[in-house]
This record gives structure tokens, C-alpha cells and sequence, in this order.
């Protein structure tokens, strides 16, 4: 079973019923112990970091998450879910990220509308489970105005947005996307698959 984890932000049902098509499993919810029974996580989102993270916090979910993470759990980040993964965010403010994977969120260059809306290629940078049976250069959906920088051997995928962005990223069992695989038609369906059947 995998658990879409319920902070009261984003596009939840959604990637619950991608997942459903694909014949998983799947259910979204706030309760923990529901989502420590779950096979795998799934933090999908969209708005503002701060508020995100301080009710990820509040809720215990980020104990969940650590558990996870130290259990080899598979876990995915979905967009705002990508970024809460790292070490901290300049989005309106500071705010200290889960710290799962080393890098920081900063708002994408001056040079280019923001926010990021619409299909863009993936150029894949590392044999990813998540990439698997994916044509060369798919085409997957952004909406987001802020992206990772981290020089940690991670980077699974970047796109070019005005520069070269990093936009996925595998650490052991922690998956994290900008993209929304559950709007990227049947790219994003397989990236969803390959997910559910780790």
C-alpha cells in the first residue's frame, strides 16, 4: 500500500488516483500509523514551503519520514515535497528543510519567467529505477518558481530553464521529483509505475 501523505496542501487526490489507474494500492491520509504500516510514502505539494514544512513538523510527520528513510523505506517528494527533502529553503524567508539529502532551494535566475510553467525535457543524468522503459529526452510537466542547488552525487535529471536546473534526485531509497509525474501523461504514469513496483 502506499500512503499519499495529507499536510492539507497540494494536489493529493490526484496522485492518488494516478497511482489507482496503475492498479496500486493507495491511499491519502494524515494518520501515522496508517502511514507507517504503507509499504512506501509519498509527499506530493504545492505552496509555500514555510507553511508546509511547520505543519509536516507539527503533525509528526517528519518522524514518520526520518523512519522511513532509515528503514529503506521507498519514498518519493513530488515538487514541494522534492524541496522539503533538503537542508533548507530562501522561499519568503529561511526555513530549515527535512535534511534528508544535502542542498538548498533557492528562486530560479532572473533570467527567466517565473514561475517555470509547462513541458520540458529531461536530460537523465543517473540509471534511476524511476527512469526505467523511459524514451530518450521525455517531455514532463513544472509548475514551480524555486529549485534545488546541491553538489551532492545525487542528481538523477536536470532540465534547461535559462541554465541547467537539477530537478530529480535518488539517495538509497529516497526518490524526489520538481516535475509532477502525476500530470505528465503516460511518461509520468511510468515513473509512477516503476515507483509503485519497487
Amino acid at each position: 500500500m502506499i500512503a499519499v501523505i495529507d499536510y492539507g496542501m497540494g494536489n493529493l487526490r490526484s496522485v492518488q488516483k494516478a497511482f489507482e489507474f496503475l492498479g496500486f494500492e493507495a491511499v491519502v491520509t494524515d494518520d501515522t500509523a496508517v502511514m507507517k504500516k504503507a509499504d512506501k510514502l509519498v509527499l506530493p505539494g504545492v505552496g509555500a514551503f514555510g507553511d508546509a514544512i511547520a505543519t509536516i513538523r507539527q503533525k509528526g510527520f517528519d518522524s514518520v519520514i526520518y523512519e522511513a528513510a532509515d528503514k529503506n523505506k521507498p519514498f518519493m517528494g513530488i515538487c514541494l515535497g522534492m524541496q522539503m527533502v533538503f537542508d533548507k529553503s530562501y522561499e519568503y524567508g529561511e526555513y530549515e528543510g527535512l535534511g534528508l539529502i544535502k542542498g538548498e532551494i533557492k528562486l530560479l535566475p532572473d533570467n527567466v519567467k517565473k514561475p517555470h510553467i509547462g513541458w520540458n525535457n529531461l536530460d537523465i543524468k543517473m540509471r534511476s529505477p524511476l527512469f526505467d522503459g523511459l524514451p530518450e529526452s521525455p517531455y514532463v510537466y513544472f509548475v514551480h518558481s524555486y529549485y534545488l542547488e546541491t553538489d551532492a552525487p545525487v542528481i538523477s535529471a536536470t532540465v534547461y530553464y535559462g541554465k541547467e536546473i537539477q530537478v530529480a534526485v535518488q539517495k538509497d531509497n529516497i526518490f524526489a521529483l520538481q516535475f509532477h509525474p502525476e500530470k505528465s501523461g503516460d511518461v509520468g504514469l511510468k515513473i509512477l509505475k516503476n515507483f509503485g513496483g519497487l
